[in-house]
Order: C-alpha cells, then structure tokens, then sequence
C-alpha cells in the first residue's frame, strides 16, 4: 500500500480530528447526503495543493475551516495530513521510508505547506508529488461531475487532462517556468541593451578626453626627455667649457705674475741708478697711471659683462612672462573668485530696469578681467622690470666711465710713446734697463687683453650657468622633479653643438605651449572615470553575451521540452487506446472506442475585394469583364480563410449493435460507462499510487454495477482506490468500509468496518 492515512482536523465538517487508515486496496466511504464524505474526496483535493476555493465548495480560505455548531466553538486553523509508505521509493528525491505532506490554512488565509514536519513552498509540494503521478485534480480525483467532464471537454481541455495523466505536467511546467525565465532574459537583455545605449555617448566623450590625456602625457613624457637631454648636454657643455677656460686663463695669469716680478727688477735697476734722470721719474709715474687706469678699465669691463648677463637673463623670462600674459585666454582664476562675482550678480536685487542690471552686469565683469589681467602684469614682470631698469642704468654709467678711462688711457699711451721716442735717442748706460721695462710692459698689455677676453666668456659661462639654474626649478614645476635629474652616461651619446642646443631649446618651448593649451588638470580623473565606465561597459556586453547564451539554452531546452511532451503524448496516447478499448468493450460488450489527435480549424475573414483591386481597375471588356460581372452581381464579399491551431483530441465510439456513432448520440448512462472506461484506462497508462472516485457510480443500473465493481477490482492491482458511494454492489468491493455520519452539532464522525477481519470474527 502506497497510501497509509489521511488525517484531517478542524477541515470543513471534521470538528475533531479523525484518521482514515488506508490497508485494503479498496476503500469505501459511505454515509448518508450531507454527511460530509464528500468533504474527504476535497480534503486530498486540499492536502496536495489544490488553490481553486470554488472546486472545493468554498469561496475564501476559511471556507475550509470548521465553523462552529452547537456546543463547538469554531476551530481557528484547519490541516489535512497525508502519510505515504516510501519504502519502495516512490518519492524518488526522499530518502526516508514514510512522508507525510501536510497543507494547513488559517483564518486570515494565509497556508502553509509542510513536508515531513518541515515548512516548504507549495511548489516543492507540487513538484515532489508529480514525481509520483499525483496531483491536486485530474485523472486520479473523480467526482460524479468530473467523469463526465472529459467527455464534454474542448479538445484542447481533453489533451490537458491527458498530459497531466501522463505525467507530463512538469515538463509543462519546466517549460512554463522556461518561458518566464526566457520572458525574464530578454527584459535583462533589453534593460542591458538600454544600459550600454545609455553610457555610449559618454563613453564616447570619455573615450575622445582621454586621448587628449594621453596625448598629453606623451607630450608630458616627450618634455621630461627634452629636458634631461638639455640639461645633460648643458651642464656637460658649461663645465667642460668653465675648465677650458679657466685652464686658458690659468697660462697668461702666471706669465704675468713672473712679468710684474721682472718689472719690478727693471723699475729697481732705473730708480737706482747714478745716471737717472727726471725723464726716467717721468716714465715710471707714467707707467704707474697707465696701470691705475687699465686695471680700472679691466674692472670695469668685467663689471659690464656681468651687468649684460644679468640684462640679458631677465630679459629671458620677461620674453617668457609676456609669451604668457599673451596667451592669458589659457589662464585659469579661483573658484573662489569666480564665487564671489556670482554672489556680486545675485545680490543685484535692487535694480529694477533691466539694462541698468545689464550694465551693472557687465561693468562687475569687466573689473574682474582687469582684476585678473592686472594681477598677471603687475607682479613678476613689473619686478623684473624694476630690475632691467636699473641695470640698463647701472650699465649706461659703466659705459660713460669706461669711455672716459679708454680716454685717458690714449692720452697716457700718446704721452708714453712720445717719452719713450726721446728716451731711444739718448745713449745712456740705463738703456737695457729701459727697453726691458717697454718689453715687460708690452707683453703684459698683450697679456692682460687676453685675460680680459677670457674672463669675459668665463663670465658668459658663469651667467648661462644661472640660467640654467632657473631653467631647472621651472622645469620641476612644471613637469617635476623627474626631469631634474638625468645621468650623463645616458643621456650624452652624440657630439653636439650650440646649435643643436638652441633647437632643443625651441621644440622644449613649443612643447609647453601645447601642453599648456590641453590642460594639464583632471587627467587622472578623467582616465578613471572613462576606466570605471569602459569596465562597466565590458561587464554589460559580457552580461549580454551570458544572457544570449543562456537564452540559446532556453530556447533549446523549450525546443526538447515540446519534442518530449510530443513523443510521450503520442505514445501515451497509443497505450491509453488499447486500455480504452478493453474497458469500453468490458462495459458494452464491444464495440470501438479511441482517442484521436485532431488539429483545431481556425477560421479568419479575408476580403477577396482586395485580392481583385488591379482587376477592377481599367475598362470592362477582356479579362476584366468576368471579374466586374461578379462585383456587380454582389458575388465577391468575406471569405472565410482556414489553418491549422493547435493539437487537441477526440473521443470517438461506436457502440456493438448500434448504429451509434460519436458522443452527441449516447444517452446519459451509456455516457458515464464510456467517460469511467476512458478514465480507467487513462490511470492504466501511468498508475497514480491512489485514485479517489467520488460516486461516479450513481447513473450505473444493477447489471452496469457488476461490471463497474468488476473494473475497479481490476484497477485496485496497480492503484489504492478510495470509493465514495451509495451503491452496494461497489461497497461489496471494499476490503474496509467507513461510514460518516453527522451529529446533532454538524459534525462528521467517522465508525470503520473492516470486512475481513468481520468475516473472521463471525466465522
């Protein structure tokens, strides 16, 4: 046995708890009208998740629920138990040898569904149960006006109940539930479709910003290379230069030492001498002047070099400074200051004509550009031009003076010369001395112009070198401390000139203007804001691509699902055929009787007005004449189109003896024999572990009864049946026989006759 017991407490008419044990293959429920025995048929209607109230004689959920009569109060809660034997495993996915499924509903209608104790959703009640061929309604829970109704079922109606006698009702709902999920993906696939139309354009834009990032960076990158290849080669240049010329100097500076040495001697030998004269005193006071005079001259020529370099550096960075002031239009001010011209225009609440406001507008918003323009133009370059100034000045007095020593100079050397002329004439025993103080004293004018020259390009290095200096912090402010170091191994690998210098130093500078025209502010944020809406967008093309997939399995698993459900449906429909007929001839004593698979006929109105529209259009003779005639004549109109709809079955009979054919022709009895053959042999196909038949006996005769009692002891070898019935020859059947009754309250109460063990104890 299959089927153990079936509990029911507070459930309709069973006030108390009652208990139908389930031991014999038949079962009868008896009992006289309004008893409530059919209340048992709907409470396995209720326990195995039935949810139409209206097929249970209800309509709300606490139309369940026993409500009172007499001295009993009404119960608050109603439940109905099944317990099952799962010894032999007939709920496949439980591992235990009894399950009991139990569906409980309260007063505010809310159900719960417990399987073996633990609460679960009704869908895993429904799931296990079809599992085991069994359901809430269908083939194995007939009732006297359910017989009849696959009868007079569409055909459509009729196949449905087939199915879900097959068992093929969850592969309906494994389609069903396919269907949703498909439904389900192609919304996520429309709403992520949606998503990536959305954030293109954006993506897009970011997509066009963070090329001009890079490209920025590139140029940024480019920047650093230039300018540690410029400094390298520089600083290469000046301190290799620096030593040349210090080396240079360093010959002519101790020549001349020796030559002052020499001098001295020369002096000496004149100043001492017996034979000197004024003209000597002369010369030698000459000589004196002349040195006071060239060394200030020497003096104040390294002064002027040094003054030009410093002119010449600042007028580098004004140059720079007004490159600039000339593109201010790349000029970014303070949000704060932008803030604050915002609040001047807001607090304009008390001008009324509006080209006053306009004007005041405008006049807000010119001195805020003259704010800013004079902010740029009256800070370093008007301190550097304070600076220029006063060097051109310092510089103007150095010239004047110089002009006025190189005066002097001449007028010494004139007089000088014009002495020494008078003094060669003279054959005087000073003569040696003399031409070696005029030796001396050429050489060391030879030697001190050439000091001169050098000093002079020492100090150019010397200026350059400042330059440099300030080129080097400029560079780390504006590309950073990166380009401020290099490493002269790396970085000198060719022989170069000043030229290559100077063209270095260009592209340098044609590479800060564009980058400063792009703008070196929010590129990190841009890039990853465009790396965060890119992944965004590869995650939702990704999530697409899953969606496609698992919409191809749908589609492919709805696909084997329809070929399953066919094949099985066909097949089940042979072998329903072959039960079918042994019943319908068991019932009638012949005759034919099978389920057929039909094709609906669905019609449609087609106007063969618009099928004729060339044919009428022209003149009436020739080939258009006949189609004229038939639109005068009224003969063309609708037309009803036919095609193929959706499979469905029929039942066709035919009855021994009769020339009866077809379902409209049988007479009520011959009716419900054909619907009981046709159900039993339905259950034959996939036999339900029980089948509750709710006095489908009623319309049966004496002579139909036998054969009725005869099937359903056929059909109790491979189903538990559970009779409710008035008929006596259907309860001779049953091996146990309750019988309900119902008291003065409205209560049913159930008594039990197990036939066996009466026949024993009256032996």
């Amino acid at each position: 046995m299959y089927l153990k017991s079936l509990e029911l407490s507070g459930f309709k008419s069973f006030a108390k708890k009652a208990t139908l044990n389930f031991t014999s293959p038949i079962t009868a429920i008896v009992g006289p009208n309004g008893s409530g025995k059919s209340n048992t048929a709907e409470a396995f209607q209720f326990v195995l998740g039935e949810q139409s109230i209206k097929s249970m004689r209800g309509k709300r959920g606490e139309d369940m629920i026993w409500n009172g009569g007499g001295d009993a109060g009404r119960a608050n809660r109603a439940s109905v138990k099944l317990i099952f034997d799962n010894s032999r495993r007939i709920f496949s996915g439980i591992d235990f040898d009894e399950v009991t499924v139990e569906r409980v509903v309260h007063r505010d209608n809310v159900n719960e569904y417990l399987l073996n104790g633990s609460q679960v959703r009704l869908k895993d009640i429904v799931e296990i149960l079809a599992l085991a061929h069994i359901g809430a309604t269908g083939h194995h829970i007939i009732s006297q006006g359910e017989a009849d109704r696959i009868l007079t079922a569409s055909i459509h109606e009729r196949r449905e109940i087939i199915e879900d006698a097959l068992g093929l009702k969850i592969y309906q709902w494994k389609k069903i539930e396919s269907l949703r999920k498909l439904e389900k993906t192609d919304e996520n696939m429309r709403q992520v479709e949606s998503l990536r139309r959305e954030i293109a354009p954006h993506l897009k834009f970011l997509k066009k910003q963070v090329e001009k990032v890079e490209k920025a960076e590139e140029m940024h990158r480019e920047l650093i290379r230039l300018y540690k290849e410029y400094f390298a080669r520089e600083e290469y240049y000046m301190r290799t230069e620096k030593e040349r010329l210090e080396m240079e100097l360093s010959g002519p500076k101790s020549e001349l030492v020796k030559l002052d040495h020499s001098l001295e001697k020369a002096r000496n030998i004149l100043t001492v001498s017996k034979n000197s004269d004024r003209k000597s005193d002369i010369i030698i006071a000459l000589e004196n002047k002349l040195a006071l005079v060239r060394s200030e001259k020497d003096s104040i020529i390294r002064e002027l070099g040094r003054i030009e370099g410093e002119i010449n550096a600042n007028q580098r960075a004004v140059e720079k400074e007004e490159h600039k002031i000339k593109n201010e239009h790349t000029r970014t001010v303070r949000l704060k200051d932008v803030e604050e011209v915002v609040s001047s225009v807001e607090s304009l609440n008390t001008i009324q004509d509006v080209k006053s406001l306009f004007t005041e507008v405008i006049r807000m918003l010119r001195d805020f550009i003259a704010k800013h323009r004079a902010q740029i133009n009256s800070d370093y370059v008007f301190e550097i031009n304070v600076e220029l100034t006063r060097l051109k000045e310092n510089k103007e007095k150095h010239e004047n003076r110089i002009r006025s020593v190189i005066n002097d100079e001449i007028r010494l050397n004139c007089e000088h010369n014009e002495l020494n002329q008078l003094i060669e004439k003279m054959k005087d025993t000073d003569r040696d001395a003399e031409k070696d103080v005029f030796k001396i004293i050429a050489r060391q004018n030879e030697l001190r112009g050439v000091i001169l020259v050098i000093s002079n390009q020492l100090n150019t290095v010397l200026n350059a070198e400042q330059a440099l200096k300030r080129e080097i912090g400029e560079a780390g402010i504006i590309v950073g401390r990166e380009a401020t170091v290099w490493d002269f191994a790396s970085e000198i690998n060719e022989i170069f000139d000043r030229k290559s210098q100077e063209e270095c130093l260009k592209h340098i500078e044609k590479i800060k203007i564009r980058l400063e025209d792009a703008g070196g502010s929010g590129g990190m944020e841009v890039m990853k804001e465009y790396k965060e809406t890119e992944e965004r967008d590869t995650f939702l093309e990704r999530e697409l691509n899953d969606l496609e997939k698992a919409k191809d399995e749908l589609l492919k698993l709805i696909t084997n699902l329809d070929m399953r459900i066919d094949i099985e449906f066909k097949n089940g429909i042979l072998k329903i055929n072959s039960e079918f007929q042994k019943y319908f001839s068991l019932m009638f004593g012949g005759g034919k009787a099978e389920l057929s698979v039909i094709r609906e006929k669905r019609r449609h109105k087609r106007n063969e007005i618009e099928g004729l529209g060339e044919s009428l259009v022209g003149n009436s003779d020739g080939d258009n004449y006949e189609a004229n005639m038939k639109f005068g004549n009224g003969e063309i109109g609708m037309n009803n189109d036919e095609e193929d709809g959706p499979e469905g079955l029929e039942v066709n009979v035919s009855l021994p003896r009769k020339k009866v054919k077809g379902l409209m022709m049988l007479s009520g009895g011959e009716r419900s024999l054909t619907s009981i053959a046709l159900l039993f042999a339905i259950s034959q196909v996939n036999p339900p572990p029980f089948i509750i038949l709710d006095e489908t006996d009623a319309a049966l005769d004496e002579a139909n009864s036998r054969k009725y009692g005869d099937m359903i002891e056929d059909l109790s070898k491979y189903s538990q049946l559970i009779l409710i019935t008035h008929n006596r020859e259907t309860m001779s059947r049953a091996g146990v026989l309750y019988g309900i009754t119902m008291g003065a309250d409205g209560a049913s109460r159930l008594i039990s006759i197990v036939f066996d063990e009466a026949v024993r104890v009256a032996k």
